[in-house]
């Protein structure tokens, strides 16, 4: 069976988003963040000076791989999407490219990706990474300097413009090609065969570079999936906005909708705000019912623990299913 097939019966996978921002898990120097906790350097405006230190302190003990995927297993979901790197710039895998990953830079030194694909095959899970190919704070010439959105109330370009401010001559192409490239190139060939790779947050990106991602994934692994987040249109399957439940029914195309299951994605030690399992059942059904795909979001902690309440919430709907 092909992987899109696959894909399109599978209706239900976990996503898993996990880096250096579970460390602050929201607040920093006080002060809270009313937003996203994996968007906290950017919205609090964090000096990397201050910030990478984080991974000296990123020591995740309790992280089981083999936990994780139990438990995706014992919630009915049939494939995994983990953060190889957000937006932060920091690798949660062995990467020669950069030393900003959690091998070289944190003292816990181990591959999360590796363990993470090694538990997948044994359980019978499939593995799709995560990999933010356009934004990247930690880099002089990530993308995003052409978008803004709102926060508090200031619109505020999506790079990172505190550390690198001069948005008019930042050059995507030398992060494309030094960062981005080298470390896709890395995920398609260290960790076996993968459903998917899932892109995100497009904007200045080009067709060309679009283009590129796209065959270096298929050189690579040809049945491998590339959402639509990769920009440009070219793609394998749609990615919906975030927390988006449509009511179209979408036939035989392959679409996915990305969800929380509470106000975030990554940890946030004070968002509580649960939905229950009654919720997320009939989220999936109206969505499976319209032939869409459900990827539904946890957040583990700086130990590497999920959540006690993602824990109860995903099984309380796997003992349904």
């Amino acid at each position: 069976m092909s992987n899109k097939e696959w894909f399109k019966q599978a209706q239900y996978g976990m996503m898993i988003h996990w880096g250096l921002y579970c460390l602050p898990a929201g607040e920093w120097n006080g002060v809270r963040t009313n937003r996203l906790g994996e968007w906290i350097l950017h919205d609090l405006q964090i000096p990397l000076s201050e910030y990478r230190p984080l991974a000296k302190a990123f020591n995740p003990i309790l992280f089981n791989a083999d936990d994780w995927v139990q438990l995706a297993k014992d919630s009915g979901m049939k494939y995994i999407v983990i953060t190889s790197k957000h937006h932060e710039g920091f690798a949660m895998f062995d990467s020669k490219a950069s030393d900003y990953t959690i091998v070289k830079a944190s003292p816990f030194g181990r591959d999360v990706i590796y363990e993470m694909a090694n538990a997948c095959a044994k359980k019978g899970i499939r593995l799709g990474l995560y990999y933010s190919q356009e934004l990247d704070w930690e880099q002089p010439n990530g993308g995003g300097y052409n978008k803004s959105r709102m926060v508090n109330g200031v619109p505020r370009f999506w790079t990172n413009d505190w550390d690198f401010p001069d948005n008019a001559h930042k050059d995507y192409a030398e992060c494309f090609e030094n960062k981005i490239k080298p470390q896709v190139q890395e995920i398609l060939t260290q960790y076996g065969d993968l459903l998917l790779i899932w892109f995100d947050t497009p904007n200045v990106i080009s067709m060309a570079q679009s283009q590129e991602l796209y065959d270096m994934v298929k050189h690579y692994q040809p049945d491998c999936l590339i959402n639509s987040r990769i920009g440009n249109g070219v793609c394998d399957y749609r990615s919906l906005g975030d927390n988006q439940i449509a009511d179209e029914y979408f036939g035989d195309e392959l679409v996915e909708t990305p969800a929380t299951l509470n106000d975030t994605w990554g940890f946030k030690s004070f968002d509580q705000n649960w939905k229950s399992a009654d919720k997320v059942l009939e989220l999936k059904n109206h969505l499976n019912e319209r032939g869409i795909n459900y990827l539904l979001n946890v957040g583990p902690d700086a130990l590497g623990r999920i959540p006690g309440p993602s824990q109860d919430i995903l099984r309380e709907v796997g003992k349904r299913l």
